[in-house]
This record gives structure tokens, C-alpha cells and sequence, in this order.
């Protein structure tokens, strides 16, 4: 299939929080052939990039992995053979757009701290700028899992009229105190690191450990806790695993668990190639994300869209869980929008969306074929699907 991986430069762009820099690029991937109305913005996760298919392109350590090739290409369920697919890396992250780690024309070094803050509606406003660029006014579809769900629902609130189609996938409107606790706790290992230094480490030694900690954080938040039983139970840790972290004495007595050899074997492989200043930028976006902000409520901030949408949720996922797809459902129906949520009864946790393309490709094709005129959709749909060993978890720990 055709694809295109490109960096645009958009010049001067002001920020949410008032902030301006003088360039703003950003990275960006397309697939397939623009056709004039066929174009379908996909909105990656927290820690994903914009290459979302066409795998080996890139060495793992390079960039994130191609996090939904399984989803997205020819025959697939964004058939890149009918639909132009855009994906942007959004700013604030490491993937090639202006972040944290990237040069301030200004002073020739890295922004550093000095990055202005971002918010999830910066990465909208950046995405309409770059699709402007493109000579795209509109959209068929957008559609996003996790943090990205929240951006294709700030599309809805913010251009209504630029999209057709929704597709918030284990997304809710906001998170909830207990996710926000635990991005609370990973934060901090970052910048109670040693090597942090206020975020100006590009000169020095970086902050892996507290970045590897903020990791396996979240990573726990990925899984459900049925999953992580099957996959590690209480088991030790093979004889060749080496631990990542300095040992207590009394430690030295007890098992090295395979469920830690696990983490700390993916933290590792992540600090690789990840940014600690841009982990805090990102957490801090989805943090703050409220899709009620300036509205008295979700219904009414999304009262303008008058288009379709498919919800999908995990029943095994606790970061953004069944119950909230399901409320923000409920306000898509108060403003009359043609909408389903489809539940899908997985033990997985919130990475099924990435790692069971059986579940997510089906009911995805179905929504994005059933055409733009009337086409009203069915409420809950559930799903079951059968149980099975785990899926290779590497799109888990390359996307997110």
C-alpha cells in the first residue's frame, strides 16, 4: 500500500495554555489514496507514534512499533484500499513532532521544561492544521483508543462539522481519581530521579530509572488482574532473568518473580526509547482531559455533532472502564446521534484494544462501511470471545 511518512513544518502555533514557539512540526504517516471524501484520521495512544501500520519500517528501539497493523491496510478493517489514512504524532511527544527533547530554534538547544504544557485539544487544533496543510476539510471517520479516544471526542466537540464518524475506543470523557492517582505516583518516580535535574538532563545522564518506575506503572494499568494471573500467576522468574533494580538484603532470599522480570524487561526496552519529559507532558494531557470542560455537561459539548459513532469497550479493562464507554454513549443519545456501543467481553484489560484485532476489526469495518446516510446503528452489542493463550504482547509494549 502506498505510505508516506513526512515532518511538516506549520510555523508559529499557540498553545491552550497561552503559550506560543516559533515552528511547530509535526510527524505524520498516510496510507493509501486521497480521494476527496474518504479520509479517516486515526489517533494514537499515549505513548504511540504516527506509525500505525506498514510493519518494519522502523527497528523497534527507533520508534514505536507499528502499533495497529493488524487494523489498518489493505483487506483490513480500516481498508486502506478505500479510506486515506492519516495518523499524527501529537505534540509533547518524542516521535518526531516538537516536544521536550526537540530543538528551540531560539537558543539551539532542546526545549527542555521550557515546552509549553499541552492538552488534548492542542493536539486536535494541530491535527486540523497539518490536514489543512494536506488539503483535507474533511473527515470520514476519526478513530482512536485510550487517551487517543479522548482526542477523537474532542474533534466532535471542537469541529463538529469536519467529521462524519466517531470511533472512541476504551476512552471515556475523563479519567477517573483512581487512574489519576497512579499517573500521580509515576510522575514522581521521574522527578524524584537524581538525574532528572528539572527536567534539563539532555546534556547529562537521563532519568531511566524513574521513567522505567512511571512504566511499569502503568503497565500494570494495562492488564486486568484475571489476565495477569493466567499469563504469571506467583511464579519465579527463569534462572537467566536479571534484575533491573538494586535488591534489598533480605530480598536476596526470596524469589525474583516473573511477573517483575517481566516489567522490568519492558521498562528497560521502553526507556530505550522513550522521553521522560515527554511521559510527563503526555500523562499530564490525559490527565486533565475533561470532555465536559466549558459545557454543563457531555451531552451539551457534544450537542454539535450531528454525525454517527461507535463506542467500544473491554469488559476486562479498569482504566477506562465499561460503565464510562457506557455513559458516554448515554450522551451521544441525549443529543440524538445515531449510536452503539459495542462491549466486548474480554479478561485482557485496556490493551485488548491493541492486542485483540479479532475483537476490535469486525464491529470497526461494519461501522466504517455502513455509509454516511442514514445509517442508524444498534445500542449494546456484546461480544464474547473465546478464551485462548495470550496474543504476542509486543503491539502492548511498542504503541502505548
Amino acid at each position: 500500500m502506498p505510505v508516506d511518512h513526512e515532518t511538516v513544518s506549520l510555523g508559529a502555533f499557540e498553545f491552550q495554555c497561552g503559550e506560543t514557539i516559533p515552528d511547530l512540526e509535526l510527524a505524520y504517516e498516510t496510507y493509501g489514496e486521497f480521494e476527496g471524501d474518504n479520509a479517516v484520521l486515526v489517533c494514537h495512544a499515549l505513548t504511540g507514534s504516527a506509525h500505525v501500520a506498514s510493519q518494519g519500517r522502523f527497528e523497534d528501539s527507533d520508534q514505536a512499533y507499528a502499533w495497529w497493523d493488524d487494523i489498518v491496510g489493505p483487506g483490513k478493517a480500516i481498508d486502506t484500499t478505500e479510506y486515506f489514512v492519516v495518523c499524527v504524532n501529537v505534540p509533547g511527544s518524542c516521535y518526531g513532532s516538537s516536544g521536550p527533547p526537540s530543538t528551540n530554534p531560539e537558543t539551539g538547544d532542546p526545549y527542555g521544561p521550557e515546552f509549553p504544557p499541552v492538552t488534548v485539544a492542542d493536539w486536535t487544533e494541530a491535527q486540523r492544521a497539518l490536514l489543512d496543510e494536506l488539503g483535507i476539510p474533511h473527515l470520514y471517520a476519526v478513530v482512536g483508543g485510550s487517551v487517543g479516544g479522548m482526542n477523537v471526542l474532542e474533534w466532535a466537540k471542537r469541529h463538529p462539522d469536519h467529521v462524519e464518524k466517531l470511533v472512541p475506543i476504551a476512552a471515556a470523557g475523563r479519567l477517573d481519581p483512581q487512574c489519576l492517582a497512579l499517573d500521580g505516583i509515576a510522575r514522581r518516580a521521574i522527578t524524584t530521579d537524581p538525574n532528572w535535574n528539572g527536567g534539563n538532563y539532555y546534556d547529562g545522564d537521563h532519568p531511566d530509572e524513574g521513567l522505567a518506575l512511571a512504566r511499569e506503572i502503568g503497565h500494570v494499568m494495562y492488564f486486568s488482574k484475571s489476565s495477569m494471573e493466567r499469563r504469571f500467576g506467583r511464579r519465579a522468574a527463569t534462572r537467566e532473568a536479571e534484575r533491573a533494580f538494586p535488591v534489598d538484603p533480605a530480598g536476596r532470599f526470596f524469589p525474583y518473580r516473573d511477573v517483575e522480570s517481566y516489567l522490568d524487561y519492558n521498562a528497560s526496552k521502553f526507556v530505550e526509547r522513550f522521553d521522560a519529559n515527554s511521559y510527563l507532558y503526555l500523562t499530564r494531557a490525559m490527565d486533565n482531559y475533561d470532555l465536559a470542560s466549558g459545557f454543563e455537561s457531555d451531552a451539551d459539548a457534544l450537542a454539535a455533532f450531528d454525525g454517527s459513532a461507535l463506542v467500544m469497550s473491554f469488559t476486562g479493562d479498569w482504566h477506562f472502564t465499561t460503565q464510562q464507554s457506557e455513559a458516554l454513549a448515554d450522551a451521544l443519545r441525549e443529543t440524538d446521534t445515531d449510536v452503539a456501543h459495542h462491549v466486548v467481553d474480554s479478561d485482557y484489560g485496556h490493551d485488548a484494544f491493541l492486542v485483540e484485532p479479532d475483537s476490535v476489526g469486525p464491529p470497526l469495518a461494519d461501522f466504517l462501511d455502513s455509509g454516511i446516510e442514514g445509517n442508524a446503528v444498534s445500542d449494546t452489542v456484546e461480544v464474547e470471545t473465546e478464551e485462548s493463550d495470550f496474543a504476542p504482547v509486543h503491539n502492548s509494549l511498542f504503541s502505548r
